[in-house]
Order: C-alpha cells, then sequence, then structure tokens
C-alpha cells in the first residue's frame, strides 16, 4: 500500500470478520455459530437471534468456497424451463424458485425454445460445468423425458412434468388425471352426458393425462362420448374450435358441456360462443383447466381445475434433495382442487 505523502505503506488492510469473530461477540461456541448458519433446529430461539444479531454487526459472510470443499456442494440447482408465455410451465418455475428460496438454495434458470435432444443436453452440460448440485427440468414433453434420460447418472436430475418414473430420474407432476376427472365428474353430476373435450398438443403428457382422466369418467358413468376435438393451448385454437362447432349445428346440436385442457382454450370457446350469443352455461356449460389469473373475470367467470402449485414447488425440491444423495428414483404426484364459478350449470331440459 502506498499512503499520502507516497511512501509504501507497511500496514496491512482490516481482514473480514471471521466466523470465530461472531462466536466471541455473541458469547457462544463456533460449533453453535455453523448451526445457525445452517438452520439447524437445536438451536434455542434466544441463542439464534444473538448470533444473528452478532453476524449483522460484523457484517459476517461465510466463504461459500471453502464450505463447497467440505461439503462437496454449491448450493446451487439449475432449472431448464420452455420459452414460452404458457401458464403451466410459468407457475411451476415460480413455485420451484419460491420453494428454493425458502430452504436457502439458489436457482439458475435457463431456457429452451424447443425440447430437442441436442439443446438440453447442452444446457445439461453448461450446468454440470458450473458446478450446480442437481438439475429440475420442467417439461412434460415426449422429447423432453429422451433428452434428460441419459444425464441421471452424470447429473442428479428431477423432472417436473412426467407422472411417473423414467429410469434414475425423479419425477414430480401434477395428478392430471385426476384433475380431469374432477372437471368432468363435475358436469356428469349436474345432469350432463353429451360432454365434449377439446384436448392440448398430443406430445404433451399433461395433455393426455388429461384426456384420459376426460375418457375414463365418461365411460365409468356408462356414457361413451363423441371424440374428442384437437387444440393446443391457445385462445385462439379454441376461437376456432367454438366457431366450427357452431358452424354445424343445424347438422349436429351443440355440445350440452365442453371439458377443454386449459383455461386458454376454455377463454376462445366463451369468445365464439358470446359473438353467436349462445349463452353459457345455459345452453352450453364450459370447464377448464389451471385457473389461469384472472379465469374468475372471464365472461362468464370460468370453472376450472386448480393445481397445487406450492406444494409442486416443495415436493420438487424434495425429490432433488433425495437425488443429490442419490435415493432411489420416486414419483410424486401433486394434488388438484376444482373451483366452481359461473360456466357450469346443469343442462336444460
Amino acid at each position: 500500500m502506498v499512503d499520502a505523502t507516497g511512501e509504501r505503506s507497511t500496514a496491512a488492510a482490516p481482514r473480514p470478520p471471521a466466523m470465530s469473530d461472531v462466536a466471541k461477540l455473541a458469547g457462544v461456541s463456533h460449533q453453535t455459530v455453523s448451526r445457525v448458519l445452517n438452520d439447524h433446529p437445536n438451536v434455542k430461539a434466544a441463542t439464534r437471534e444473538r448470533v444473528q444479531n452478532a453476524i449483522a454487526e460484523l457484517g459476517y459472510r461465510r466463504n461459500e468456497a471453502a464450505r463447497t470443499l467440505v461439503t462437496r456442494r454449491t448450493g446451487a440447482i439449475g432449472v431448464i424451463t420452455e420459452d414460452s408465455p404458457l401458464f403451466g410451465p410459468t407457475m411451476t418455475l415460480i413455485a420451484v424458485e419460491n420453494a428454493a428460496r425458502s430452504q436457502g438454495t439458489y436457482v439458475s434458470v435457463a431456457t429452451v425454445t424447443r425440447w430437442e435432444v441436442d439443446t438440453v443436453q447442452a444446457t445439461l452440460e453448461h450446468f454440470l460445468d458450473q458446478g450446480v448440485d442437481g438439475v429440475v427440468v420442467i417439461a412434460s414433453h415426449d422429447e423432453a423425458v429422451r433428452a434428460v434420460k441419459d444425464y441421471s447418472r452424470k447429473l442428479p436430475v428431477v423432472m417436473v412434468g412426467p407422472g411417473q418414473v423414467s429410469g434414475h430420474i425423479h419425477t414430480v407432476a401434477v395428478d392430471q388425471y385426476a384433475g380431469a376427472s374432477l372437471a368432468v365428474g363435475h358436469l356428469l353430476d349436474l345432469g350432463h352426458r353429451d360432454v365434449l373435450h377439446v384436448r392440448g398438443p398430443s406430445v404433451w403428457l399433461d395433455a393426455r393425462a388429461r384426456e384420459r382422466g376426460w375418457l375414463d369418467a365418461m365411460l365409468q358413468a356408462g356414457v361413451r362420448p363423441e371424440d374428442p376435438v384437437q387444440g393446443d393451448w391457445t385462445a385462439s385454437a379454441g376461437f376456432a374450435i367454438g366457431r366450427s362447432l357452431l358452424g354445424r349445428r343445424d347438422v349436429v346440436p351443440l355440445p350440452t358441456a365442453v371439458f377443454t385442457a386449459n383455461d386458454q382454450l376454455a377463454l376462445g370457446l366463451l369468445h365464439a360462443f358470446a359473438d353467436a350469443g349462445v349463452n353459457v352455461p345455459r345452453e352450453v356449460s364450459v370447464v377448464g383447466f389451471d385457473d389461469v389469473e384472472g379465469s374468475e373475470h372471464f365472461f362468464p367467470p370460468l370453472t376450472t381445475v386448480r393445481p397445487d402449485w406450492s406444494a409442486l414447488g416443495r415436493r420438487s425440491l424434495e425429490r432433488m434433495t433425495a437425488a443429490i444423495e442419490r435415493q432411489p428414483a420416486e414419483g410424486v404426484l401433486v394434488g388438484a382442487r376444482l373451483v366452481v364459478r359461473s360456466s357450469s350449470a346443469a343442462p336444460r331440459p
């Protein structure tokens, strides 16, 4: 160092506070400080507060590099998700981030535009180079499962979306089948027997599970339904399907109820019906899936299925811990509940 006179100074720069300084100021042992830093439950509330006050007063920051060398963990996970505005993946990402934050885990997010094997594996290699403890893959695509399958031995992986274990990969998913069964059961209980399904893209596991839930609920009620109508996840597709149903109603009557694979399809359908003067729910009941933000303000407010997003994030982090510890792979299903609003009612006599 050089002082104001230009002479070289021999004074050393002040060292940053160490854990021993925190222990001395708080009047506790080094081990107690470590327990507080690692959120160990066996610390009295008063002692924990004293240690936290000492940390704040000294401005102590623990050496994460040294901690990583000891624990062989970085305290960070990667998350791969789709670069899209779809509600389900977005809510899942938020749920995973919230759950990670609550346990002091850092999240690094990477998006992919398409679930191609080369793209996904390059992203996994990127996270391997970063030294993350594991990776959560938010996807319910067939292609995503294939891309990730070979990496479970190199890196702890949890897939959020698939409803069953694939090889050594832990999985967490909303119980799409049960959610769809709730929606269709609600319509059947109201007295509907003509329940049309507008399905999502066939490459999505979610869409296929919701379709199975619809079909099985109908068959178990002794009703063989008409074939489902192919859609995607967009309101535009729902609007086009609604227009198509209306265009042929002189030959084929409108169904008394429609269960759509998501709320956006329902929104487009409601738009088409409103334009044609079809009253929902007096003439046709409509039920969606996801309970998107604002669905209570659709016209009419939409009956839909609400997944437990918080539980999805929490269980994903639990499975990540299990994957890091190399526990046997498990598949976890998270529940959903029916939210009944004005878009569904008993069919007219």
